[in-house]
This record gives structure tokens, sequence and C-alpha cells, in this order.
């Protein structure tokens, strides 16, 4: 990329600061501007409500960087400096200062804000939200104090707050208008488990309650329910969700809905302007459909993904939300994307907190939950992404491995679990992993000369009757390594959003190098002697 260009990233958030950080590390030369409207340098949201807030982290471990990185990377970073404007015709950027400020592309990280409650008393002191550092930090304060705090909103960050304040000894009272917690995103089984863990702590849980008003004079004193009961409190937080920070892009006429429109590139209706992050409503291509997703990895993962695209790669963002919460001494992982779903099948032994949920709709897991269990993330997206249905009897077994169920995910009789992958067997396997394995058998030849490659591009190229994957990095170095998958013998594909190696049959992934990121392959690509770079593919056939 040209020296002479100027990058900006609009929001100093992860998403942001991790889009910043891949731009100087993909080579990109020109100006790198992010700019942001609080006052910190970027920061993680996550401990915000667990350690953070308990006071049992230090607040130097919240931050993306270390205070010189940007610095040393030549970022230049603007903290309180908020964007007015965005003009797309002139390129520029309108900052609050009255500075105007051009652009070549610009990144839209803006991310999302509280929900506000509209009613009376909401204006009184000592009613808190919890979204920036600066929120945390007020909240910290408070329950060091002690007292009694209600929480309104059941959902993640009401109920994760809770936790902390009462891991802290804080009389905790949560009012939740749905009949169980978290009953919205993970249903009512799941809801009854957080309930219970809740209860089990001393909180007490008011479910069916709609919020009234606020009380007290000056400062909040009590808050009063629909049904005219009153509760009295020292502090009140409110975690009733967020929104998506979408009124800069609309009024520069950046079509918005639910979040900020863009395609799997993560490219908006305006050609050079992308958004990423909880503010990005983005197709997503194993959906088939958009989504917005308001998670720590989403912002971590799409913000490099967004880079990439700035600088002309090819881009398919395509990875399976993920998400984690601690609450108590439960911790639990989510993958995947449950809107409905027919039942919820578990593994494991729910009535200890050690189990995982699977939400299924037509046989077919959707999503699936790990609850103080451990590295089994890869085996429950392979089953996702397998898209084929599942024995529910042998998803509750734990003498079955969810890596076997992963790699034959319509297998009801474990015998055939024997088979070595032949394209007859797999025929009998189901039609989207026969059509799935035949695709990527058959995969077209790419006559790409490796002498045209990228840097930063990668592709499967056939060379001396081998079919290789082979790499080029940001220096212009070749790496090849086998391009037949470990697992079946499919032929992988280049994932240039994540700069990886994927298998298309059954979700396999691997690393530039070989390595294996996600089962269920076990073993490596085979490494190949590295190629000169003037060598080329041999033409014909499949």
């Amino acid at each position: 990329m040209s020296s002479t260009q100027t990058f900006a990233i609009v929001g100093a958030s992860l998403a942001g600061a991790k889009a910043a950080e891949t731009l100087r590390e993909a080579g990109f030369d020109g100006r790198v501007l992010l700019l942001g409207a609080e006052r910190e340098r970027p920061y993680e949201r996550p401990p915000l409500s667990k350690d953070y807030v308990r006071g049992d982290s230090p607040r130097e471990k919240v931050y993306v960087h270390p205070a010189g990185f940007y610095n040393e990377h030549g970022i230049e970073l603007r903290t309180s400096t908020p964007v007015q404007a965005i003009d797309t015709a002139a390129r520029e950027l309108a900052l609050g200062s009255g500075e105007r400020v051009h652009f070549d592309r610009l990144l839209l990280t803006t991310g999302a804000e509280p929900r506000r409650l509209r009613m009376p008393g909401s204006d009184l002191d000592e009613v808190f939200y919890l979204r920036d550092l600066s929120d945390a930090d007020v909240i910290a304060e408070r329950i060091a104090r002690g007292g009694k705090l209600v929480v309104i909103g059941g959902g993640w960050i009401g109920a994760e707050l809770a936790a902390s304040a009462r891991e802290k000894g804080l009389q905790v009272t949560i009012i939740e208008r749905s009949p169980l917690p978290l009953e919205r995103v993970l249903g009512a089984q799941l809801g009854a488990i957080y309930r219970d863990l809740h209860l089990e702590r001393g909180v007490e849980l008011r479910s069916n309650t709609a919020l009234e008003a606020f009380e007290g004079s000056g400062a909040i004193e009590r808050v009063r329910t629909a049904d005219g009961s009153t509760i009295d409190c020292g502090f009140v937080v409110v975690g009733i969700g967020v929104a998506p920070r979408t009124a800069l892009a609309e009024a520069a006429g950046i079509e918005v809905d639910n979040g900020i429109l863009v395609n799997q590139r993560l490219e908006t209706g305006v050609p050079g302007i992308f958004a990423a992050g909880d503010v990005a409503n983005a197709w997503h291509p194993f959906y088939g459909r958009r989504i917005r997703v308001e998670h720590w990895a989403n912002a971590r993962n799409q913000g490099p993904a967004a880079a990439r695209s700035m600088l002309g790669d090819s881009v398919s963002y395509d990875r399976l939300p993920y998400f984690y919460s601690d609450q108590y001494d439960v911790g639990m992982e989510y993958s995947g994307y449950a809107t409905h779903w027919d039942e919820v099948v578990f593994r494991g032994d729910p009535a200890k907190r050690e189990f995982i949920a699977f939400w299924l709709e037509a046989g077919r897991v959707v999503a699936g939950m790990n609850v103080n269990v451990w590295e089994v993330t890869d085996a429950i997206q392979a089953l996702i992404r397998s898209g084929e249905p599942v024995d529910a009897a042998r998803l509750r077994d734990t003498d079955v491995a969810l890596e076997d169920l992963a790699a034959r995910p319509v297998l009801r009789d474990p015998a055939r679990s024997r088979s070595k992958g032949s394209p007859q067997e797999l025929l009998s396997h189901g039609v989207t992993v026969a059509k799935r394995f035949v695709g990527a058998r058959l995969a077209k030849r790419d006559q790409t000369p490796m002498s045209e490659l990228a840097n930063g591009e990668g592709r499967v190229l056939t060379i001396e009757g081998q079919r290789l994957a082979v790499y080029k990095n940001e220096h212009g170095e070749l790496q090849a390594v086998s391009a037949v998958c470990t697992h079946l013998g499919c032929i992988v594909d280049f994932n240039s959003a994540e700069r990886t190696w994927d298998c298309a049959c059954h979700g396999s992934r691997f690393h530039t190098d070989g390595t294996v990121i996600q089962g269920p392959a076990t073993r490596p690509l085979e490494h190949k002697s590295p190629l000169p770079s003037s060598a080329t593919p041999t033409a014909g056939g499949n």
C-alpha cells in the first residue's frame, strides 16, 4: 500500500485496536489513525463485570496493548477525540474540535451503548449503567463500600455483576421481567440452572417483575415494582441490553438496520467504508443471513478481518459466534447462534454443573455450551459446521468421544465409525457431507504461477504432481504444505479472513504452517520443502 494513504478507524475499541495492529502486521506503511471518544486507550470489556469490578485484577490488565504500543508501531492514537460527521463524498471526517481529516479507507468500530430506562427517578444519583471503563471504576468503588445492590435485568451483564457483588459480600436483588434469568438467550432449562446458582449464593431474584420507578431524595433509596412493592437499596445497576452506535453512519447516508449493514467482507454499501464489532450487522456465509454479535470474540476477530479487507484481500468472515461467562465458580463457553430450537440435549451432569448443552433444530446441532468442561469448543463447532443430523442418544453418551461425533455426525451405528472415508462410504453418511467430500476431492487445480501470489495470499496449486497449499507471508516468503486434509483426504482451501487452511468436509482448520487449529483432524498437514518463487503449477486435469 502507498505510504500516502490514510486509513482511519473511528472507535478506539478492541475491534479498532486489533484492526490497527493488523494493518501494520500486514505491511501497510501509510497513515493509521485511530480515533476514540473516550480518554482511555483501547481496552477489553469482559473484565469490567467480573474480576476488575471486584478489585481482583489491576487496571493495566484490561488494556488491549501496552501504553507504548501505538507509538512504537506508528499508529496515531487520538483519545478524547469524538467524530461529529462523515463526509462520504469528500472522504473526510469532521472532528468535534472542528478539524477535518481526509481518509482513503474508513473502518467504523463505534460499538454499542447501554439501553437506558426512562421512568420516574431514573435521574437519581447512585443509578448506574455499566459499559465503559469509567462506569466500572465508579461501580467498583461503590461495591467496595458495601451495602445493598439492586440489579435491573437478568441478562449476562446483570447476572455477572450480581455474582461479583455477592462475592464481595453485598446484599443483591435481581429484578427480571422474564420468568428466569438468561431465558431469552438460553431457554428455560438453562435459565433454571442459573436461577438456582444465584439463589444458592443468597441473591434475591424477583422474576416476572416489571420496574415502576426509582425513589429517593437526591439519591436512590428504593425501587418500586409494578405490583406496588418496594425494595430498599443503596445503589442500582441497570443492565437491560445495548443498542449499536449507528448515528454517525446513519447521518452519513450509510445503510443501517440493527447495526451498520456490511457484506461478508465487512464493507458497507459505500465503497471503502467498513464496519466491525458490536456495531456491524454482517452477512454471514455459514448462516446465509445477517447477524450482529455483541461479544468479545467477535470484536477480537472481526477487527483484523476488516483490516485485511481494507487492504484489498479477499475476505469472507465466517467465524461462528463464541462467548464466555464466569459467575461464582461456574464458567462456560458458548458456540453457535441459536435463535430457535426443538430440544436441548445435556451431556454430563447438570446437577453438578459440569456438562455440555446442545441446542438442536431438526436433529442438527445449532449451538453448544460447555459448563465447567473444557477443551471441547473445537469439537462443538465442528458439529455445528457439519450441518448434519446427530443421534441425540450418542450426543448424551459421555463414552462416545465428541471428536468422533464431529467426524461422523450422522452415524447411528458405532461399528460404522471404522470407515476410512472412501467416497462410497461417505455417500451413505448424508447428502450434505457427500457433496462436500466430492467437491473437495475434485476441486479444480489453480493455474496461478507462484510468482503471482500476493503477500498474505494462499492458493492450492499442483506442482510436480502434488497438491500443495502454498502461502506467501508478508515478507514474500513461501510456505508449502500438503493440501490434503489429514482427516479424510479432502482438499483444503485458503480462508483469507483468518489466513488459515480450512477443510470443507468436516470443518478441520490448519495454520499456514500446517499445524492443527481445529479438528476433527488431529495430524498436521505434511510440510513440503520451500519452493522457488518461479515455480509454476502443472496444467490440466482434476
